[in-house]
């Protein structure tokens, strides 16, 4: 008993994560405790009462120490996982292999290039806002690279000029208004010159183009000198500053020169006298060499009367000088635009143009000739002229309707010729597109043509087209817009190609005889097709990199240039290779439906039948020339993709009859070949007047 309360009276081991032994040690304590317990003999209660106490006690025991254990299982486990480290050996350093070119392999479609600048490169600076503004503002300072045109640096044209002539100092000029003959263009000049002599005396000088095809326009002209000196006489009843002056300087001094091959000076001296003036454009002679050399004319005036712009004291220039250029071309001297740009605005003189409309995306058009004087023949004659395009670099993909594009009508850009139009946005001054027959609401008929008159067939709201005007930049900043948009430089890579002769009169009707007549019949109409499969494929694929860039480009007349272009270039591509993929599944043999019919007809249609990779290249072109109608109406892309719109890109086989045997025609006349007699043989033997050569114009 002695030994068993000893054991039992024995002080416990302190029980901690650090000695996982003491739990085995307990459950023997434990156990030895209850085997002492069970082999004495218990006598009294109290005994038997002490004993279940310590049984109590061992019971808890063991239960906390299985608990505690269980507790700390997991905490091991985790410890173990968190001791766990695994090193991987680093992984070694492996290079990339560059493959080498071997070979290098350059495209057939040519690279356009200005001066020494290639549309292949993209580094150069972007000169130009986008939006449409009276007002300009030229950033500063600007690092531009010297124009291949003239031979000053190009940020020199945007310094203000040397005389204080106010309405040019951050202004530029107006493009693109309308009017149907030079008299409504005299009359805004008019306006112009009362404006211009509200702040000093003023000369202008009338520069003429002497080509025979302004002979009636310069006449115009002058008959419309009266009511320049009419509005002159109520600005002088009205006391106008210019006629308050003291000294004796004549409020309007007047002065002409004439261009042609050569420049010339019709007035020594400025003159008031508004006979004289008149007398001397009557006799201007008409220069027959075809030459035009307006920006010759242009730097000469200026030259000359660059004295007049001269400060004198504080009363500020002499004299206002004002340069208005009547023509209709757009000159063949453009390479000196930039000098007679700089020199215009060096002393401050605004230009002027009475023009003619440039056709859209067209460098000619034909102009309709009548003899001037009517002792000679009066029939019209069609001669080719220079107006245009209206854009430093083609712009318009050139793809016809009936596949040749000089056959499509030729229609008005909505601005003048490039350069010309430049110059007076550059100055200050206005560009007029006169045009005698100008019609907004419909097609002008050929027949409806004045003489002397270019032959467009429509026109546009000069409102509606403000916002497409064109990019009226220097030679360097043009190209490096271009080159700073992928859409830009295939579009016009895409315009500098070749016209394409797509299907003009395809054969679309063949005559079964036989098998293999059908069939050779078929495979001549495929071989005049896959001629013109080449240019298309290739024009395709020069506009393709644009179409992701589409989404970017924020100028209204860019975006709609090139989805005109690719829109009917993907028409006209489908409508030639399904042209060739029909005829090549008629080769295959086609059973008529009707056992009579011998003909095959192949029509027009919408339908694609012949392969999903054209059905999806025919769906591309419809949106694109839906979205140039919806989103630029009125203006000449909308015109065009509506007609490409109107011409179906698919075809289909249809069967028909075909007599090969029909009757003879009737000669009639009972076999006499009595020629009709003439109608009138009085008009018959009178002479007619001679006519004359066309002249060049």
């Amino acid at each position: 008993m002695s030994t068993t309360k000893t054991a039992s009276n024995a002080p416990a081991e302190p029980v901690s994560a650090e000695n996982p032994d003491l739990r085995d040690e307990g459950k023997t304590l434990v156990d030895a405790n209850l085997d002492a317990w069970s082999e004495d003999e218990l006598e009294d209660e109290s005994l038997l009462e002490n004993n279940e106490t310590v049984a109590m006690i061992g019971s808890m025991l063991v239960h906390l120490i299985i608990i505690l254990s269980l507790a700390l299982v997991p905490l091991a486990s985790q410890m173990d996982e968190e001791a766990v480290v695994i090193v991987s050996k680093p992984p070694s350093e492996t290079l990339e292999k560059v493959d080498t070119i071997d070979e290098v392999t350059y495209s057939d479609v040519p690279q356009l290039k200005v001066g020494a600048n290639s549309l292949a490169e993209t580094e150069m600076a972007e000169a130009s806002a986008e939006i449409f503004a009276e007002i300009s503002e030229i950033p500063s300072p600007i690092e531009l690279e010297q124009s291949d045109r003239g031979d000053f640096l190009l940020n020199e044209m945007f310094t203000q000029a040397v005389a204080p002539l106010d309405k040019l100092d951050n202004q530029k000029g107006k493009v693109g208004q309308g009017a149907e003959g030079a008299v409504g263009a005299v009359d805004r000049i008019t306006f112009e010159l009362l404006q211009a002599m509200e702040e000093r005396p003023t000369t202008i000088v009338w520069l003429f183009d002497q080509s025979g095809s302004l002979h009636r326009q310069r006449k115009e002209i002058r008959d419309r000198f009266d009511r320049i000196y009419t509005e002159l006489g109520i600005a002088q009843a009205s006391q106008a500053k210019a006629f308050r002056r003291n000294d004796n300087d004549i409020p309007l001094l007047t002065s002409v020169i004439g261009f042609g091959s050569e420049v010339k000076l019709y007035t020594e001296e400025s003159t008031d006298d508004l006979d004289e003036i008149k007398d001397i454009i009557d006799r201007i002679p008409v220069d027959d060499s075809g030459e035009e050399k307006v920006f010759s004319a242009i730097t000469s005036a200026a030259n000359e009367f660059r004295s007049l712009r001269r400060s004198v004291g504080a009363a500020g220039a002499k004299r206002n000088v004002l340069f208005v250029v009547v023509t209709d071309e757009k000159g063949d001297d453009d390479n000196l635009l930039e000098s007679s740009i700089n020199a215009c605005r060096k002393w401050g003189i605004p230009v002027y143009v009475i023009g003619v409309p440039a056709p859209f995306g067209r460098q000619h058009t034909l102009v309709k000739y009548v003899d001037p004087d009517p002792k000679y023949d009066q029939s019209p004659q069609w001669a080719q002229v220079d107006q245009g395009p209206e854009t430093y670099l083609p712009e318009r993909v050139q793809v016809g309707f009936t596949g040749n594009f000089e056959e499509e009508p030729v229609i008005d850009s909505g601005f003048g010729p490039y350069a010309l139009t430049r110059l007076c946005y550059e100055t200050g001054g206005i560009y007029f597109t006169v045009h005698p027959n100008r019609n907004v609401n419909r097609a002008v008929r050929r027949g409806e043509v004045d003489a002397f008159a270019s032959d467009l067939k429509y026109f546009f709201d000069p409102v509606a087209m403000a916002r497409y005007r064109p990019d009226y930049l220097s030679q360097a900043d043009y190209v490096a817009k271009v080159k700073a948009s992928p859409l830009r430089q295939a579009l016009v890579m895409a315009a500098n190609m070749s016209p394409t002769t797509g299907l003009s009169r395809p054969e679309t009707r063949f005559i079964r005889r036989s098998e293999a007549q059908l069939a050779g019949d078929l495979a001549k109409a495929q071989q005049a097709a896959a001629v013109l499969e080449t240019p298309l494929l290739r024009m395709a694929q020069t506009l393709e990199p644009g179409m992701k860039m589409r989404n970017q480009e924020d100028s209204p007349r860019w975006k709609a240039g090139f989805d005109l272009a690719m829109g009917r270039v993907l028409a006209q591509k489908v409508r030639t290779e399904t042209y060739n993929a029909m005829l090549a599944r008629g080769k295959l043999g086609m059973a008529f439906k009707d056992a009579k019919n011998n003909t095959w007809i192949l029509q027009p249609s919408d339908e694609i039948s012949v392969g999903s990779k054209w059905k999806s290249e025919a769906d591309t072109a419809r949106e694109l020339l839906t979205d140039v109608v919806e989103q630029h109406p009125g203006t000449p892309w909308a015109l065009l993709a509506n007609e490409e719109l109107a011409v179906p890109i698919g075809w289909v086989w249809k069967e028909e009859f075909t007599d090969l045997t029909p009757p003879k025609p009737n000669a009639g006349g009972g076999g006499n070949n009595n020629n009709a007699p003439p109608k009138d043989d009085k008009a018959r033997m009178l002479k007619k007047a001679p006519k004359r050569q066309l002249p060049k114009l």
